[in-house]
């Protein structure tokens, strides 16, 4: 089976994906993680984002188009995959039909933006050993410091309020416009995101039948 996760950010596509990888027994492929793997292994494609990178720039469409084609090819894909992250504009989505691959569907975990923005400016970490933290659902022992080492608890960069509705905005303007894309291919699968990520997986499973 061939997959498409999509979902805005704080929409839990990624842990849905890594469950739905464990379950199928197919890869998930990140955009961020192959080109990482196209640079460590020195490949056509990895020496050209690298050379975007180094600039400073964005690794353009067709760079990015050409990393995943090529990790398409790879032999743990014969059974199928899980993309997540790519698509993310309908320019992508045209390359990846253009290449020939077949999606069976697309999952769009929908979750209102105001439920993502509480659910991710609540977001508190350790800053000495990383120990995740939430100041709703997964409060420390003690407000503002670490259950396990005692460290500060911060609120990342990514998690500050004016930098989740940035992303969202960019979502909602670049790869939502997929939702209609693949609805109207028929590929389309749209789940409600639930209050906890094994009633999510149960959603999921259920939608696509396994």
């Amino acid at each position: 089976m061939n997959i498409i996760m999509l979902g805005a950010p704080g929409a839990g596509k990624g842990t849905q994906a890594a469950v739905l990888c464990e379950k199928l027994n197919i890869p998930t492929i990140s955009t961020g993680n192959i080109i990482r793997e196209a640079l460590k292994n020195g490949t056509e494609m990895g020496l050209k984002a690298k050379s975007f990178m180094d600039a400073g720039q964005l690794v353009p469409d067709e760079v990015v188009i050409g990393i995943v084609r090529d990790r398409l090819q790879e032999d743990d894909c014969k059974n199928g995959y899980i993309l997540d992250g790519f698509p993310r504009t309908i320019p992508q989505a045209e390359a990846l039909d253009e290449m020939g691959a077949d999606i069976n569907c697309v999952i769009d975990i929908e979750v209102a933006d105001e439920v993502i923005v509480n659910r991710l400016s609540g977001r508190r970490v350790c800053e000495n050993c990383g120990r995740p933290y939430h100041i709703e659902s997964l409060k420390p022992k003690k407000d503002g410091v670490c259950d396990d080492c005692n460290g500060a608890l911060v609120q990342r960069k990514d998690d500050q309020i004016d930098t989740i509705k940035n992303r969202l905005d960019i979502y909602h303007k670049e790869t939502e416009p997929l939702v209609k894309y693949y609805e109207k291919q028929g590929k389309l699968v749209v789940v409600e995101g639930k209050d906890t990520v094994a009633a999510t997986t149960e959603a999921v499973f259920s939608a696509i039948g396994v």
